[in-house]
């Protein structure tokens, strides 16, 4: 048991006096986790919008995919981007391959789905006769989605740190897409499997409180979110 307070009590020494690796890795996770859930809200809130308010054939079998996509595991996402991004990919032209920027790309694809199918439930579950009499008083298609979209902002938001909360904390696909490159592609995740295997338990319980404490943040997030609505109500 020894070593294990040992290396909890190494790890804080890490943590608070700034190792500059750990910086480095807390910055790329960030950097391309942000970028990836701003992507997947650019794609998501809209289309998500959008499902839900129009009518259209095969509707509920889109609706069907989106749900399957939610719970997509992320080292299939993660094979399926390395096999595009691969020398003889269709994608391969780009190079994006063990960068960030194909992890960024797999990240986009986990939390698109999860970023689509919360915003389609919270849209679905408002009034729609609320859109219908915007359209009515003439504002366009796009301002009536704005609109109805202020009037769900916290369920708006409990989807994006939802999105979030799924890919800062993944490892199979940005391990696959990214390679787990020292200073170039190592997040927090893969490094913290990568310090473990190493018996490098220091380094790693401090990556690790890192995450425990993102997982915190976001979970605390939702939680004063869920109590806003419930207030509200």
């Amino acid at each position: 048991m020894a070593y294990i307070f040992e290396g909890f009590k190494q790890g804080i020494v890490l943590l608070f006096n700034l190792n500059g690796e750990v910086l480095a890795i807390l910055k790329l996770s960030l950097a391309v986790s942000i970028l990836a859930t701003s992507i997947a809200v650019g794609i998501g809130l809209p289309l998500g919008s959008i499902i839900a308010l129009k009518k259209f054939p095969f509707k509920k079998v889109i609706i069907a995919l989106i749900n399957t996509g939610m719970g997509l595991p992320p080292v299939v996402a993660g094979l399926l981007v390395a096999l595009f991004l691969s020398r003889n990919g269709p994608l391969g032209f780009l190079q994006w391959l063990y960068t960030p920027k194909g992890m960024v790309l797999a990240q986009v694809i986990i939390a698109t789905p999860i970023i689509t199918g919360l915003s389609l439930a919270a849209v679905q579950s408002f009034e729609t006769r609320f859109y219908q009499q915007i359209l009515v008083l003439g504002a366009t298609t796009r301002q009536s989605i704005c609109i109805l979209l202020k009037e769900i902002k916290l369920s708006i938001l409990a989807a994006i740190i939802a999105g979030f909360g799924s890919i800062i904390s993944e490892v199979g696909a940005v391990m696959m897409v990214g390679g787990n490159i020292r200073g170039q592609t190592r997040v927090l995740t893969t490094a913290t499997v990568l310090e473990t295997n190493m018996g490098n338990f220091d380094m790693a319980i401090a990556l690790g409180l890192i995450l425990l404490t993102m997982s915190f943040m976001v979970n605390l997030a939702l939680t004063f979110i869920q109590q806003s609505r419930v207030k509200q109500q």
